[in-house]
């Protein structure tokens, strides 16, 4: 079906009609368990050249991790982007922008976590486990989900559980530099606002850093992931708080077309508290791709 339509010279130009929805390209929407998967894949592929995701999918076993193919670490990579936003979607806020889920965050909100059990089996998370090598369980469980707790703990104190955490963001590599990223994140903003609320992140790049400034965030520390006495490459992270209220005039600035295109980012999948479960460690700098 086609509408016509005449343009100032008299000329008609059929107009094809499209099933997707307008304010999609400009308005976040909040997702749904029906489209865990489509949020998935798009954080999948923001993160696939990501050398934490390379880290944990990795057997570690040794230096080139023969004993996994390519394919099956793709599938791997997916299936733990799968589990988080489905954790997210049943426990926490998933929020999206574009017509074809382009860029993807994901969110908890003040008292939540996902440790739950039902929100385990549902998810599919009790899966990780069983999935990564035994090398990965321990990179995951054993190093990285401690430090990220008890950091994030220990830099909001009595606050904890009354900010907005920003888990993941990413946005699809033929998506980039159309500003989703921007919008999801102030979107974000405007919710911890309107309930004076604090918000957290980690970011392990200095050009990310620079980034969230602009919002208003600020770094509290720098924390550091070792084995022995040699740090891993990727585990340099600033942890970063936005007081309720910053930054509203760069924010402004933002909306109006100003801002710099950001590099595409790292993710950690974190916990709430010590269960199996997946919280966040969020990057948005490094590997020479867009958020948009």
């Amino acid at each position: 079906m086609e509408n016509p339509s005449s343009n100032s010279n008299g000329i008609t130009i059929e107009l094809k009609r499209s099933l997707v929805p307008s304010k999609w390209e400009e308005t976040p929407r909040v997702l749904g368990m029906s489209e865990c998967r489509e949020a998935a894949l798009t954080l999948a592929h923001a993160f696939a050249a990501d050398e934490y995701a390379q880290y944990l999918v990795d057997p570690g076993d040794s230096a080139d991790g023969v004993g996994i193919s390519p394919e099956d670490k793709w599938k791997l990579h997916v299936d733990i982007m799968t589990y988080a936003v489905a954790a997210h979607c049943l426990d926490g806020l998933v929020t999206a922008i574009g017509p074809d889920y382009d860029c993807v965050a994901l969110w908890l909100p003040p008292g939540k976590d996902l440790d739950g059990w039902m929100t385990v089996l549902r998810s599919g998370m009790w899966r990780l486990y069983f999935s990564l090598s035994a090398e990965g369980r321990k990179r995951y469980f054993e190093e990285v989900l401690p430090l990220l707790h008890d950091t994030k703990r220990e830099v909001l104190g009595e606050r904890d559980a009354r900010a907005w955490y920003l888990v993941f963001l990413g946005t699809k590599p033929n998506s980039q530099g159309r500003g989703y990223a921007r919008m999801l994140v102030e979107d974000g903003i405007r919710r911890a606002d309107a309930e004076h609320r604090p918000m957290y992140l980690e970011s392990s790049s200095l050009a990310n850093n620079r980034y969230y400034a602009r919002y208003g965030f600020e770094v509290q520390r720098d924390i550091f992931l070792e084995r022995g006495k040699t740090p891993v490459r990727w585990s340099t992270v600033s942890i970063m708080v936005r007081e309720p209220g910053a930054g509203r005039k760069s924010t402004a600035c933002k909306a109006a077309g100003t801002h710099p295109h950001g590099t595409g980012g790292r993710q950690l999948l974190g916990m709430g508290k010590r269960g199996l479960a997946l919280g966040g460690f969020h990057v948005v700098g490094g590997l020479n791709a867009k958020i948009g």
